[in-house]
């Protein structure tokens, strides 16, 4: 019984958060600006997904769905090297896809010519890559990562075109960042960044940084390489790859008493000096799904999973279930957002459950139910979108109780 009241509150709580979003022209929207309708961690894509589910658990009609996706699709989409996972192209055809993966049969003319321009802008983003790579330059941060780069663009071909070129062209390019660049005669990580974690250079970052996160770093390719192999999809050096980031990331694991944790980011005489203490620790910042142990450990979990590695499995889930349970990093969480807040980290712990057995499986369904609670309990989440929004804890909210049908959560790169 007490299963079904919470359920039942679950599901009453996101259909709320869908019906304060039932209008796509209500005024507190920010509708005139460009990105809206393209934009998935902020604008309309989102906001479908949410009412797709919603319609897809029999919870209310598909015509809110349909009107939110008619927003999406009004306008021309952004394609080409501005594009990522969360924005353009891929972003409105990620709502598409869910609806037809939801309602077999529809919206599949509007989605096709849109599969077509991923497709092509994601060979053109592999050619320049490697043309980077063959001029022995840095990456920048927008070329690999999940939010605007090939491991995002990777995460939309894997569920949605896994039998295309682009896809293991794209794999093709990741691969090939793990491979050592040579900078004043001395051998960085092929994903080494010559810029700060804005993108621009940065006093804080002279000689700029190893980047750590899900969202901007390495760990978003880790976790598209790992996910491919656990779906029997790979290219040469493919597995190679993976130990390499996952070697890179154990070699600054950092050990406290409350688990493990991992750095947002270092600098270049960090990485040269490897010191006991670096700068960006993570010490007193969120173990979020953007940046943190969190999505580090579930990059890392899922590694193991595709390596067979069980003692590496073993440790990710620890360090994960020492993210949601330390006094003293659960402190510096402060918001319900999938981004960085708790809906962030029930729907890693929920998705590492579904892929491990035992205690640990029964921990982390339980730490995910308990975060949705401090979800829930947060102040209303900043704006109506995916990343940082309502949608996003609503989305949230209802996976817990009925698997996405959509696979919204597949854009997160943790499923």
């Amino acid at each position: 019984m007490t299963i079904e009241l919470a359920a039942d509150a679950a599901v009453e709580f996101a259909v709320d958060i869908a019906d304060s979003l039932a209008r796509p022209d209500a005024a507190d929207l920010p509708t005139d600006q460009p990105w809206w309708h393209q934009s998935l961690a902020h604008g309309a894509p989102g906001i479908a997904l949410l009412h797709i589910e919603v319609a897809a658990a029999g919870l209310r009609p598909f015509d809110r769905a349909h009107e939110w996706l008619t927003v999406v699709a009004s306008k021309p989409v952004t394609a080409g090297a501005s594009t990522g996972g969360f924005y353009g192209a891929p972003a409105v055809a990620r709502a598409l896809a869910g609806a037809t993966a939801a309602r077999p049969g529809t919206y599949r003319s509007a989605l096709a010519p849109l599969a077509r321009q991923i497709a092509a802008d994601a060979h053109a983003r592999v050619d320049t890559a490697h043309i980077r790579m063959d001029a022995g330059q840095l990456p920048p941060m927008a070329e690999f990562d999940t939010i605007r780069g090939l491991a995002g663009l990777g995460a939309y071909l894997l569920h949605h075109d896994p039998g295309s070129t682009a896809l293991r062209a794209a794999l093709g390019a990741l691969v090939r960042l793990t491979h050592p660049v040579t900078i004043a005669d001395e051998a960085v990580p092929g994903w080494w960044t010559p810029t700060g974690p804005t993108g621009r250079a940065e006093d804080e970052f002279p000689g700029g940084h190893g980047n750590f996160g899900l969202a901007h770093g390495i760990s978003g390719p880790l976790a598209l390489l790992a996910q491919a192999l656990r779906r029997g999809i790979a290219v040469e050096g493919q597995r190679e790859a993976v130990e390499t980031i996952r070697t890179w990331l154990d070699s600054w694991r950092i050990d406290t008493p409350g688990g493990h944790r991992w750095p947002y980011m270092i600098t270049w005489d960090e990485a040269r000096t490897k010191p006991k203490q670096v700068l960006h620790s993570g010490a007193t910042r969120r173990p979020s799904w953007c940046y943190g142990t969190a999505g580090i450990a579930r990059a890392l979990h899922l590694a193991a999973l595709a390596l067979s590695d069980d003692a590496g499995r073993q440790n990710a889930e620890a360090a994960l279930i020492s993210a949601a349970t330390d006094p003293e990093q659960d402190a510096l969480v402060n918001d319900a957002s999938l981004c960085h807040g708790y809906a962030g980290l029930a729907r890693i712990t929920a998705r590492a459950a579904l892929d491990t057995t035992g205690s640990s499986a029964t921990h982390l369904n339980a730490l995910s139910t308990e975060l949705l609670q401090r979800a829930r309990a947060q102040p209303v989440a900043d704006g109506p979108g995916v990343l940082e929004g309502i949608g996003g804890v609503g989305l949230a909210v209802l996976a817990a109780v009925t698997e996405p049908a959509t696979g919204w959560d597949t854009c997160l790169l943790i499923a």
